[in-house]
């Protein structure tokens, strides 16, 4: 029986509370010693009654539901219940389009999205080739889609500047605002000219337009069929991903910077805690005080190497002060003659004031996938790498191992702001001061690069003499823009070289050699490691006395949590939000479990799909595997023949034991790797309707539903499958299964406990390819050899694909199950049956509304935009 609870004012209880039915969390047992001291309640808490069971009250007269008109205005407000969202919920709703009335979106959702801005880059002319095949010729809403040219500036041949040229000449003809080469890096330029703006949906045909959070902006990658789309018809489609929630504690110690904490948190949660998640940072308002715009911007932007989707800050105080500056600045231009500059049209203090009088922020007992939390004043500078951000290591310790240093980086939109730039020039200021005020020059041997993020950066930082006092030093300039942390340009490094960089990313090769080796720093570090010749810091920092570790972990562990401080008002809260949670959640389930919640069928579109589960038992089978790379650039390959070698690099007798009608099951973290479409299409090709996987690599499910390819995640599914069919039956009866890694070649655990093991790493001088070398024979070995081509590489920043990992026993690489799946797609139900006799049972998945039924049904997403083309006056 569940008993409710009563807080009030005028009687304590004398005994700790008692919840039947619910996991009280440690901070309540605190509350309970509390309460039972009689500590008073906090005064916005009285008086407050909770229970454990929905409370129902008439909260009308009886003659008002008689009068219908009144009725008819009190039943509407009952239809729906309150949905507490996330912020990043709240936002997607903003520019969800064709939602039905009353739907509140939630993670895991499907939605039709209006963008307010896209922003295109280098590939804007393969964006807009695309664009014109699928018979568009008027680009949907100009004011939509802003263009850069920042990645391969520094390249001067005739072919690149033809294709600059070109952009400029599409932009000019479509009237879409457009910035040339030299101006900046085209996230910089979104949020400087105030495109990225708080409480919007902004995306980019690039991995890191997270960036655009720092600014509580919902900024997210696209790929260019779906920018091609958005020209087009002004929308596209995604899944809302589950939404993790990062709480800041403490304040940043001096000397500690934004960079320190998104590398620190890459390096301590790095088994992929908050992969293909969106991501909330939040914390007090003191602690987000510590945390200036610039350092915001810079965790924000970094999110992506942690293998997030999204990266959001609140928009709080710090953000208002930040953009009232930005708006008086943006004025201040308008008024100079010298000034071409629109940025006063989007920021301007009248709009501002629009956004603060009624600000977005998260619901309260908003539901998050996972919380985690950092004690930000427990930090101290760190270092990432060599060659992984999953590597982080303090500065102190790093230093004393007196690593060389060949080339420093202070470029990206990750830290060349004014802001960095001035860190990096007060290095030298402070050297300076020490030598009879010469400034000193960047060690012998040592080669020091900078580009400012956008022009307007370089132009503060001169002002303020900074930039000056690095040329001074040393330094080499480049022209703002992308450069050595894509590796292209100027400056790369060379086999056997060390560098540190400001940037975002240091996978192998990423910067030059594979050979090199790249560490990523704040701007003050990389200054301080030019200036000496190997890796150190200026000297900044000064631990606190007492300090004995990073407090880190994850919400609700008992043991992390003993860490922090318990107030009586957060234990009262945590209670009261647990149990509220689980009423609006019973409220919520029962709402949607009814027949009015049955998801409508598009035309056309099948509302069943069942078939025969062929299993693949391998976790990262990449893109390569589903469909050979030496392939991917010949054309006029037919549909046979994508159909004979569809997944052949993961098994050559996969086109004889699958067959047309069968339900494609595999591992984790499905078509990882690179973009190409072809993997998608080639299942298609081989008549298979529907993949079912524990989990998919993010552009492979892109690309999927874009060419009309479905995909469903069942995690639990796989566990099944390889409890029958992979684990010795002694080992059957543990149950579990733990995703492997999947962003990039880092080491990689099993996937069923004691059943799986990583195919070896190549040595860095053997072909990039992964092949098993243990437990399986020769010819089987032959058939898992993934060789990928240099062209694989569809965006200018593809991180690597993991590695393959398959069983420790000698199996079926395909193997044909005898089990049965039927997709109940209106009441977004699986049903499986596990061979003749076998059990049955049933899981909820995710609900694929009409509008993404309408992008399948029509072939894909360029089919639909011309079918939206054909359709247009």
């Amino acid at each position: 029986m569940l008993r409710p609870v009563l807080l009030n004012t005028r009687k304590l209880p004398t005994r700790p509370l008692w919840l039947s039915g619910i996991q009280v969390k440690p901070a309540t047992a605190l509350l309970g010693r509390q309460l039972s001291a009689g500590m008073p309640l906090p005064l916005q808490l009285r008086p407050r009654r909770i229970s454990t069971s929905s409370r129902r009250y008439q909260d009308v007269f009886h003659s008002q539901l008689e009068d219908p008109s009144s009725a008819a205005i009190f039943s509407s407000l009952q239809k729906s219940p309150f949905v507490p969202q996330t912020l990043t919920e709240k936002i997607v709703q903003r520019y969800s389009l064709g939602l039905p009335e009353n739907k509140h979106v939630r993670a895991g959702d499907y939605v039709t999205m209006s963008p307010h801005c896209l922003m295109t880059h280098d590939n804007s002319w393969p964006v807009a080739l695309k664009f014109m095949s699928i018979g568009a010729s008027k680009i949907h809403d100009p004011h939509q889609v802003v263009m850069t040219l920042d990645h391969d500036v520094q390249n001067k041949t005739e072919s690149n500047l033809k294709k600059y040229r070109q952009i400029e000449e599409f932009a000019r003809e479509h009237k879409v605002d457009f910035y040339p080469a030299g101006r900046g890096i085209g996230h910089q330029i979104m949020v400087e000219e105030g495109y990225a703006w708080p409480g919007t949906l902004v995306v980019a045909s690039d991995s890191h337009s997270n960036m655009y959070g720092g600014v509580g902006c919902l900024g997210t990658p696209v790929v260019r069929t779906d920018a091609a789309s958005i020209w087009a018809t002004g929308q596209t489609w995604w899944q809302i991903p589950p939404v993790a929630k990062i709480n800041f504690t403490g304040t940043l110690p001096v000397g500690v910077t934004g960079k320190d904490v998104i590398i620190a948190l890459c390096g301590l949660f790095n088994n992929d805690e908050v992969l293909n998640h969106a991501i909330e940072f939040s914390g007090s308002e003191e602690t987000l005080r510590s945390l200036p715009v610039d350092d915001r911007l810079t965790i924000a932007n970094m999110t992506t190497e942690w293998g997030a989707l999204t990266g959001l800050f609140p928009i709080d105080s710090v953000l208002k002060s930040w953009l009232r500056y930005k708006a008086t600045e943006s004025a201040l231009h308008r008024a100079s003659e010298l000034s071409s500059r629109t940025t006063h049209q989007r920021l301007n203090h009248p709009r501002l004031e629009d956004l603060f009088s009624n600000p977005l922020s998260a619901d309260k007992g908003a539901e998050y996938a996972k919380e985690y939390f950092l004690d930000l004043s427990t930090l101290s500078p760190y270092v990432s790498g060599p060659n992984s951000v999953k590597i982080a290591t303090p500065l102190d310790e790093l230093s004393r191992q007196d690593i060389r240093v060949d080339k420093a980086y202070l470029v990206s939109c990750t830290n060349s702001r004014a802001s960095d730039l001035a860190a990096a020039a007060k290095v030298f200021r402070d050297a300076a001061g020490k030598n009879g005020e010469v400034v000193p020059k960047i060690a012998e041997g040592v080669e020091f690069y900078i580009a400012a993020a956008s022009l307007p950066e370089e132009q503060a930082a001169q002002a303020a003499g900074d930039w000056q006092i690095m040329l001074e030093a040393g330094a080499k300039p480049l022209i703002s823009g992308c450069g050595p942390c894509i590796g292209l340009g100027t400056g790369l490094l060379k086999e056997g070289e060390v560098g540190i960089s400001a940037s975002n990313r240091n996978f192998k090769g990423r910067m030059g050699s594979r050979d090199a080796k790249a560490y990523l720093a704040s701007p003050e570090v990389v200054a301080a490691s030019a200036l000496s010749g190997h890796i150190t810091g200026p000297g900044w920092y000064n631990r606190p006395e007492g300090w004995s570790r990073i407090v880190m972990g994850e919400e609700g562990d008992a043991d992390k949590n003993a860490d922090r401080m318990v107030t009586t008002e957060g234990a009262l809260e945590s209670v009261l939000s647990q149990m509220e949670n689980m009423i609006k959640k019973a409220d919520i389930d029962f709402h949607n479990n009814s027949e009015s919640q049955l998801t409508d069928i598009f035309p056309g579109f099948a509302e069943k799909i069942e078939g025969e589960i062929v299993f693949c038992d391998a976790d990262n089978i990449n893109t390569d595997a589903i469909y050979p790379g030496k392939f991917t650039y010949q054309d006029g390959v037919t549909a046979e023949q994508m159909a004979k070698i569809c997944m052949s690099n993961y098994d050559t007798t996969f086109s004889t034991v699958a067959q047309a009608g069968d339900i494609l099951v595999a591992g984790f973290n499905f078509g990882c790797g690179s973009s190409r479409e072809q993997a998608a299409t080639a299942i298609l090709a081989k008549k298979i309707p529907l993949v079912v996987a524990g989990s998919f690599g993010n552009i492979f499910s892109r690309n999927s539903i874009n060419n009309a390819l479905m995909g469903v995640e069942i995690p639990r599914l796989v566990q099944r499958l390889r409890e029958e069919f992979t684990e010795p039956r002694a080992q059957k009866a543990q149950k579990g299964t733990r995703e492997p890694s999947r962003n990039g070649p880092s080491s990689v655990s099993s996937s069923v406990q004691g059943a799986q093991q990583e195919v070896p790493k190549p040595s860095p001088s053997a072909p990039k390819s992964y092949k098993e070398t243990t437990g399986l024979s020769p010819s089987t070995q032959e058939v898992l050899q993934v060789t990928e081509t240099s062209k694989n590489s569809d965006s200018l920043d593809s991180p690597p694909p993991a590695p393959l990992i398959l069983s420790k026993k000698e199996k079926p690489l395909t193997r044909r199950t005898g089990w049965k799946l039927a997709w109940d797609v209106r009441r977004s139900t699986v049903e499986v049956k596990e061979g003749e006799g076998g059990p049955v049972w049933s899981q909820k998945v995710v609900q694929i509304p009409p509008n993404v039924q309408e992008i399948i049904a029509r072939g894909g997403l360029e089919k639909w935009v011309k079918k939206e083309i054909e359709a247009s006056p």
